[in-house]
């Protein structure tokens, strides 16, 4: 009875940590601006059942930590990925801090904000990499 009760437990306290999770993606608007910038809103179910299906593989993997053999090329295509996602949590959040216009103003930036954008989200990819392969 104990252990049913525990894993009842632990089975409500990741659903919501999942909750919280998927409600903080959803109030920072990542998928609305990624959906508006690529002009794809015919595929919105899309991206929401690859959210859905992508944190219940993450949540399923990291509870077990099974192998799974993919190679080099999948490596450098998983951190391709992990970067592409921390980066645009990353904009998402400082776009709603304000950091990016914030940080213009302040360092009278004219010239090359796409640059740094962009420098910024090739900085998230190669950690992703280094964390990948070296940790």
């Amino acid at each position: 009875m104990k252990y049913i009760f525990l894993v009842l437990l632990c089975f409500a306290s990741g659903l919501t940590v999942a909750t919280g999770i998927f409600a903080f993606l959803a109030k920072l608007g990542v998928i609305p601006r990624l959906i508006a910038r690529t002009n794809t809103a015919k595929h919105t179910a899309l991206f929401e059942n690859g959210i859905i299906i992508g944190g219940s593989l993450g949540n399923i993997y990291s509870l077990w930590q099974f192998k799974i053999p993919v190679g080099m090329a999948g490596l450098v295509l998983i951190a391709l990925f992990c970067g592409i996602y921390i980066g645009c949590l990353a904009m998402a959040i400082a776009e709603t801090l304000d950091v990016i216009p914030y940080f213009i103003s302040r360092s009278k930036l004219k010239k090359g904000i796409s640059a740094l954008i962009i420098a910024i989200a090739l900085g998230k990819g190669c950690g992703s990499l280094f964390q990948l392969f070296f940790h």
